[in-house]
Order: structure tokens, then sequence, then C-alpha cells
């Protein structure tokens, strides 16, 4: 099993998003690549999320966000101690799950506004955005409210709405 990493490493993850992307329509639920899961059927990633994710998951989506530890850890909203012991059992708890597949849905969301390009998607998720009050996109993801305030920012800005 992979470690929690503080850097970028390379994701294959992110490029078969990226194919998933420029293939068209990625579909409803193919952010689930980012934690490399197969699933794309939303019941069948509810129960995965209701079981508790695997850490696997969770360090998938680490090397393919590249975010630190600590980053990652404040957007799951896991204490570093938690993550530690959540490494040591293998699995995350359904409510940790849960916000991991949330952030997946966001950076997989800014994935296609970029064009598959995770460095701008990182660089926007982390830099203060005018029409969310200021407020960094990862840090409003943190909810489910922020979240989909920065989903809906994210299609306003592909369809070329003013924001």
């Amino acid at each position: 099993m992979a470690t929690v990493l503080d850097g970028a490493v390379k994701a294959p993850d992110i490029e078969a998003y990226r194919q998933k992307i420029r293939s068209g329509r990625p579909g409803s639920c193919a952010y689930v690549t980012l934690l490399g899961l197969r699933a794309s059927n939303p019941l069948a990633i509810a129960e995965r999320v209701q079981k508790g994710l695997s850490f696997e998951a969770l360090e998938r989506f680490q090397r393919n966000a590249a975010l630190s530890a600590k980053d990652l850890a404040d957007v799951v909203q896991i204490r570093l101690r938690t993550l530690n012991r959540r490494k040591v059992e293998g699995r995350l708890q359904p409510d940790e799950s849960d916000r991991l597949v949330r952030a997946s849905r966001v950076f997989g969301k800014a994935l296609e506004l970029f064009e598959g390009d995770a460095e701008a998607a990182r660089r926007w998720l982390t830099t203060p955005q005018k029409a969310l009050g200021g407020a960094l996109p990862l840090t409003l993801a943190r909810t489910e409210v922020g979240a989909r305030e920065v989903e809906t920012l994210i299609g306003r800005l592909e369809h070329g709405i003013p924001v």
C-alpha cells in the first residue's frame, strides 16, 4: 500500500479522467476514477460510501490532487492523528468517505473546467475567487453547500456566464 505523501506524484488516474473528458461527456460520476473506483452508478457509489472507502482511495485522491497531508486532512475534515489511525485500519468511516467523494467531485469538475490540466485546476482551487466572496474553492468545498457553490461557479465559467 502506498503512503500518504507530501508532494506531487505521477497520477495515472488523472490521465484516465482526461480521456473521459476528451471523449465528450465524462459521465455523472466519472470523478470516482480519481479515487481508484470503477463504479459509475450513483447507487453503487453510495453503497461503497456507506461501507467506508478504503484508505487506498484517500491515498489515490491525494496523489491525483497533489495535496499535502495537511491540506487533504483539512478538505476531508479528518485530524492528522485520526488519518494515521485510518491508515492502520485500512478503511475510512462513512462520513469521512462521503467527504472524500465530495472533494473528488469538486476536483473532477475543476479538471473538466481546465480541460484536464491538473495543475491549472489545483491552482484555481487554491486561489481566492471573487465570485465566491474571496474564498478559496477548496476550503469552501469542505461543506456540501459550499461544494455546490463551487460547482455552480464552475458551471457558469464553463458556459461563459458572467460571474
